[in-house]
C-alpha cells in the first residue's frame, strides 16, 4: 500500500530555515508527481509547491515562491522542501501528496489520490 511519510518539521524563530522530506513506499515513485500542500487552523488547505515527476516542472504558491525549494531524489524515493526565511504566517501542518500524473498544471489538491500524515511547522516572531 502506498505510504508517505514527512519529517523534519518543528518549531523556528521567524527568519529561520527548515527541511522537509517525505519518503514514498508502495508506489512507482518515480511516476508520480509530488507535492506540498499546507494547512493551518481554520484556514482551508492550500498548495505550497508541486513537482513533476523527473522534477524538470515546479510549481510554487505565490506565498512562499522565492523561499522554497522543492525537489526530489527518484533513486531514494525522497522529496523534499527546503524553506528559508520562514515567517509566522508559514505555521500550517505540511503535508505530502503524490498522484500518478496529473490532468492539469498546476495540480490543486483534488488532483492528488495519496497523502501522508503531515509534519507541523511553527514560526515564531
Amino acid at each position: 500500500r502506498v505510504q508517505l511519510l514527512e519529517s523534519g518539521g518543528g518549531s523556528v524563530q521567524a527568519g529561520g530555515s527548515l527541511r522537509l522530506s517525505c519518503a514514498a513506499s508502495g508506489i512507482t515513485f518515480s511516476q508520480y508527481v509530488m507535492g506540498w500542500f499546507r494547512q493551518a487552523p481554520g484556514k482551508q488547505r492550500e498548495g505550497v509547491a508541486v513537482i513533476s515527476t523527473r522534477g524538470a516542472s515546479t510549481y510554487y504558491n505565490d506565498s512562499v515562491e522565492g523561499r522554497v525549494t522543492i525537489s526530489r531524489d527518484n533513486a531514494k524515493n525522497t522529496m523534499f522542501l527546503q524553506m528559508n526565511s520562514l515567517k509566522p504566517e508559514d505555521t500550517a501542518m505540511y503535508y505530502c501528496a503524490a498522484n500518478p500524473g496529473v490532468s492539469r498544471w498546476p495540480p490543486t489538491s483534488a488532483d492528488f489520490g495519496d497523502w501522508g500524515q503531515g509534519t507541523q511547522v511553527t514560526v515564531s516572531s
